[in-house]
């Protein structure tokens, strides 16, 4: 990084939102760099994400995560469809297992209805066992809601900023901001730890941290509240247990714990809702793990903890007006703040990008459309192909033969291409290719990843890491 780096716009937060904003500006004639501070992008909030693309039934009308939740989801179809990312429209279940709560099913759909969200209504009986039959006979009714879906975030969040790389975004990991300045002229000085770059024009979408980088500016407007998910990842072999994402009946600060179909075959329960001050508290706990079991249970009996195979926990960026903040600074121009975007924030990630380009637009950026753009990416899964093309690839590169991650069929050349592609950690590779993430989770292929990366990236064993600095694997050799 140089000194005189000079951008167009300078994005601070290479999460879903963040990537996203990047990968819709990259079709305009600009200058522009997503700054990271973790190794990869998707590595704070977006990697610990239920997955869930909601319908907006659940947000109060004339809110931005209203507005916004309707219109993204709307909008991925299509994106899915251009970054290679499974999508899946599953629909969901809100369900009542009281008669008192029928209210509040009939009072969700009017919300959603008012919010424009199409094809909801309420069902019972039989028609409810009959799509999911493993559902307690003590759900009264529930209110299904056919455009929720599910997609994998870190997937999504990975294929937007390479995407956006593509089209010729400057992408800056492990570069953390450590203070924002201004200049008489209007530009803005970013100073990270390796070295200062400056921006005609400045999206702070930092997550967690964006209020802290609002205040470097001097803007004291508003607090990011962490509150923290804890999730649990269930063996594919129960797959059929739910069909739909089911909700329970939604709570005043949360929508309650999930059962969750994940695209990949997974069942996900959570996630659980607690407020902490600790922006690095991602511990799962006992108590919550009992916690989220007692309340599936109670949807669907048949969850087993046995079938528990991977825990994890998130920390969602909530603010303490619980809308979404997306709004210019009143104090400078060019600087824009996106803050508080919990959920539906996935959901609303594609939406918001678009009122972004509108806002910088409006503060004076000029959007000229590049001819060059290219919206499609794409990267082979060896599993997804037919016979005939698992033998074609083979020939061309014996690499794809070589199965390393037996429980998510992963060869050695889905693992290369992820390091080509950017990844530098154990994770990033996960989070590229579904290495590790089977019910050995990563027992058998960790190794042999560590090796493909100590040959590809040319660095010895020891400076290999989960998720980055901190976090190495080996320490140096016992003999």
């Amino acid at each position: 990084m140089k000194r005189t780096d000079i951008f167009d716009v300078i994005i601070i937060g290479a999460g879903v939102v963040g990537a996203c904003i990047a990968r819709f500006l990259s079709r305009y004639k600009l200058n522009i760099a997503l700054v990271e501070k973790e190794a990869e992008v998707g590595f704070g909030t977006s990697k610990a994400n239920s997955g869930v693309i909601h319908a907006g039934f659940h947000d109060r009308p004339g809110t931005l995560k209203a507005n916004l939740c309707v219109t993204g989801n709307s909008m991925f179809d299509k994106l899915c469809e251009e970054l290679n990312v499974p999508f899946k429209r599953c629909g969901a279940l809100v369900v009542a297992l009281e008669n008192k709560e029928l209210k509040i099913l009939e009072k969700l759909k009017a919300q959603g209805e008012k919010n424009k969200v199409p094809g909801l209504k309420i069902i019972r009986d039989d028609d409810l066992f009959q799509i999911e039959p493993n559902l307690t006979r003590r759900v009264k009714a529930a209110l299904y809601s056919p455009t929720v879906g599910v997609v994998s975030p870190y997937e999504l969040t990975m294929a937007l900023a390479e995407n956006a790389r593509q089209n010729g975004v400057r992408i800056l990991l492990d570069t953390e901001v450590k203070d924002v300045t201004f200049q008489d002229n209007g530009a803005k000085v970013v100073k990270t730890q390796k070295g200062v770059l400056f921006a005609k024009y400045l999206v702070n979408a930092a997550g967690l941290f964006a209020d802290e980088i609002a205040r470097m500016t001097g803007d004291n407007g508003f607090t990011i509240v962490p509150r923290k998910g804890e999730e649990y990842i269930l063996d594919k072999k129960r797959e059929e247990l739910v069909k739909h994402v089911i909700f329970p009946i939604p709570q005043r600060q949360t929508k309650g714990v999930l059962i969750i179909p994940t695209v990949d075959g997974n069942i996900m329960i959570g996630p659980t809702s607690q407020v902490i001050d600790d922006k690095f508290d991602l511990n799962t706990t006992g108590k919550g793990l009992q916690m989220i079991l007692e309340k599936v249970r109670k949807i669907v009996p048949a969850i087993n903890d046995r079938d528990i195979i991977a825990s994890f926990a998130g920390l969602r960026a909530s603010s303490e007006g619980g809308d979404f903040i997306i709004q210019p600074s009143a104090k400078i121009r060019g600087f824009i703040n996106i803050a508080g975007i919990d959920s539906p924030g996935l959901t609303a990630a594609p939406a918001i990008a678009m009122m972004v380009a509108e806002i910088l637009k409006g503060e004076g950026l000029k959007l000229v459309q590049k001819d060059s753009y290219q919206p499609s990416y794409r990267w082979i899964k060896f599993r997804e192909l037919s016979p005939e093309q698992k033998e074609e690839l083979i020939k061309k590169d014996k690499r794809y033969g070589n199965v390393v991650c037996r429980c998510e069929n992963v060869t050695e050349g889905e693992i290369v291409d992820a390091i080509k592609r950017g990844a530098r950690t154990l994770d990033g590779i996960k989070f590229r290719t579904r290495a590790g993430m089977g019910r050995c989770q990563g027992g058998f292929c960790t190794p042999k990843i560590m090796r493909i990366m100590m040959n590809e990236l040319n660095i010895p064993l020891e400076k290999i890491t989960k998720r980055g600095r901190g976090s190495n694997i080996l320490w140096g050799k016992t003999k």
